[in-house]
């Protein structure tokens, strides 16, 4: 089943030459069914290309999914057109009222700051309280990850010595849980960041639910409330290129970066890299999508159970 959008979005056609089913708002209006109402906050530079990798592995399950993009307001974006987000982009103010099925909230080049000091960080407190309300499950990414763990449980995100980039092994954890049902007990992810969650004090939360690991890049893999929060500390949503891109705009840069682990065939450059990630990151999201948004939601999402919205310490 497809993935809808607005008619004009410019990844529109790439999705569609991939042969990826992209239903625009005409077609979708003359169907009888409740599509899954999702809404991404993009808090990503590149916001288009993060718009393609999401709805790509979106797309990969037999439910119609409905996405709307979201920005923050207190944050003016310096490499997406100002044009692109007046169309295609709505602000917390304009969605505050509604309920969604589910939220992906994404990774942000921030990590290095504390919270508090990221210009929109009063506004990201509002946006993650508002999530207990309004919305069924809610997938962090990457520093979005780190920020949920720190605003709904209080964990702490350390400096690393080194940063964590490249591809890394992952062993499933609680093997029984739907959100990793179909996974191969090891498994490849994307990793790109300076800090991290302890792994112990993850474990040592007992709200907390960890579902896959790595020994080397820690905890990819976290759920709470039952599935209505999941925290994935890496990006499976990357394409083959991105981390490619990452590591040559740094080395232009003059920036001291090692190459990224595991990604380039025989550690060269210049060859080309091997998508090895794609299937579980697939299985991630469809997972997501069966278990924990449209089994979960009932036809009028008015009458969504929601939580009462407390916020818990570890």
């Amino acid at each position: 089943m497809p993935i809808k959008i607005q008619s004009d979005l410019p990844v529109k056609e790439i999705l569609e030459k991939e042969n990826i089913f992209v239903m625009d708002e005409k077609r979708a209006v003359h169907q009888d069914i409740r599509p899954i109402q999702i809404l991404i906050l993009n808090l990503m530079p590149l916001k288009e290309e993060t718009e393609l990798q999401l709805l790509r592995s979106l797309s990969n399950t037999p439910l119609q999914v409905d996405v709307s993009f979201m920005m923050v307001s207190s944050h003016t974006s310096k490499n997406t057109a100002t044009s692109h987000l007046n169309k295609f982009y709505q602000t917390f103010e304009d969605v505050k009222g509604h309920k969604y099925d589910g939220m992906i909230i994404t990774g942000a080049p921030v990590e290095q700051m504390e919270f508090e000091e990221v210009d929109y960080w009063e506004e990201m407190k509002k946006i993650m309280e508002w999530t207990k309300t309004n919305v069924t499950s809610t997938i962090y990414l990457c520093w979005a990850a780190q920020a949920g763990l720190y605003y709904h449980y209080g964990l702490r995100k350390r400096q690393m010595d080194h940063k964590v980039f490249g591809l890394f092994n992952h062993k499933v954890q609680n093997r029984k849980i739907p959100l990793v049902r179909g996974f191969d007990d090891v498994f490849l992810a994307p990793h790109s960041r300076h800090t991290e969650v302890p792994a112990d004090d993850i474990h040592n939360c007992k709200e907390l639910t960890v579902l896959a690991e790595s020994e080397e890049a820690g905890v990819f893999l976290a759920m709470a409330k039952e599935g209505r929060q999941i925290f994935v500390m890496g990006h499976p949503e990357y394409d083959r290129v991105t981390l490619d891109g990452e590591y040559k705009r740094d080395l232009g840069k003059g920036l001291p970066i090692d190459m990224p682990k595991g990604y380039y065939p025989g550690d060269n450059a210049d060859n080309k890299p091997q998508l090895l990630w794609r299937s579980h990151a697939n299985n991630l999201y469809t997972n997501w999508l069966n278990y924990y948004v449209y089994q979960m939601t009932p036809y009028d999402l008015e009458g969504t159970p929601f939580s009462s919205g407390n916020q818990e310490n570890c």
